[in-house]
């Protein structure tokens, strides 16, 4: 005679093993954690998944375990972010649940294929994307050698915030840095407001309060600004000092992530990003193609629990 689990169970042990190999996909970086040296388990381990959406550990643990405990849909919604589901996982969880998900439209945090095709056809003009802890999510081969060589930068610093205040050539790349970094510190502190308990936030804070004397001063300025369009100088280091307009695309609602671009204002500039985009094309030849376009190094993308950006 063969039983029948009730209906409860299988939704129950689903969205267990659900929960796990999404969990296991995601590395520390992407998420902003640092890895440590003694990592055996396959992405994120239980307590950080807790961490960052703020649950118990055990409670957590027994979610996976397939406990029959309650979930809230408020839970749920932190789950998906921590663990970075697309608009189609996230509906599979909260089906898998059987809870009305609150909030049905919200933007998926993946940056897809066809956003990084977009980001490859707007070269040579320098374009990336960021979300609002200013993360560098995905850029284009114009970008990548605009402000610093980020190809050469570890996925879990490619944080504009973090290259302000510690990369020598993002800092020399700005024709004025003061200024700069004053701004950037001033919009952060704003898009901070609703982020205060995210432990991610918390942790990119601290570290570069430990880091720079420089960002500890201008944050305690406790000064706000508003995001907007500005143009700015570049002093790049291969074709010199470009004069560009900083724009930005949101991809959803104003607290989701955006596309950054940096449109030349004049002739001289424009010809001198064409010049950069020649330069990062054979760059990328010269290293071997990955799973993407063929001859195109891939980026890895470093966090993403998204919100809004800019630099």
């Amino acid at each position: 005679m063969t039983t029948i689990a009730p209906d409860s169970d299988v939704r129950r042990h689903e969205l267990a093993d659900f929960l796990r190999s999404r969990r296991e996909r995601i590395t520390p970086e992407q998420v902003g954690l640092p890895r440590g040296r003694r990592r055996r388990t396959p992405g994120l381990r239980r307590e950080e998944v807790a961490q960052l959406s703020a649950v118990g550990v055990t409670w957590y643990t027994w979610l996976e375990q397939a406990r029959e405990i309650q979930v809230s849909p408020q839970v749920l919604d932190a789950l998906a972010r921590a663990l970075l589901l697309d608009a189609s996982e996230r509906a599979h969880l909260f089906a898998l649940a059987g809870s009305p998900d609150p909030a049905p439209h919200t933007p998926c945090p993946s940056v897809t294929p066809s956003l990084r095709a977009m980001l490859d056809q707007l070269g040579p003009i320098p374009a990336c994307i960021q979300n609002s802890r200013y993360d560098i999510l995905a850029y284009n081969a114009t970008y990548g050698r605009l402000l610093c060589d980020l190809d050469a930068v570890a996925p879990e610093d490619r944080n504009c915030l973090w290259l302000a205040f510690t990369h020598a050539d993002w800092r020399a790349s700005m024709a004025d840095v003061a200024e700069v970094n004053r701004t950037i510190v001033a919009k952060f502190r704003a898009a901070m407001a609703e982020h205060l308990a995210e432990p991610a936030w918390k942790a990119l804070l601290a570290r570069l309060e430990a880091e720079s004397a420089e960002f500890r001063e201008l944050w305690a300025r406790h000064e706000v600004l508003g995001l907007g369009a500005k143009t700015k100088y570049v002093r790049n280091a291969h074709v010199g000092l470009l004069h560009l307009e900083h724009t930005n695309l949101w991809l959803g609602p104003a607290a989701g992530p955006r596309l950054v671009t940096m449109v030349p204002v004049d002739e001289e500039s424009r010809a001198g990003l064409e010049r950069l985009a020649g330069l990062a094309g054979q760059a990328g030849q010269e290293q071997p193609a990955g799973p993407g376009l063929p001859g195109r190094p891939v980026r890895p993308e470093p966090s993403a629990l998204l919100a809004p950006a800019g630099v």
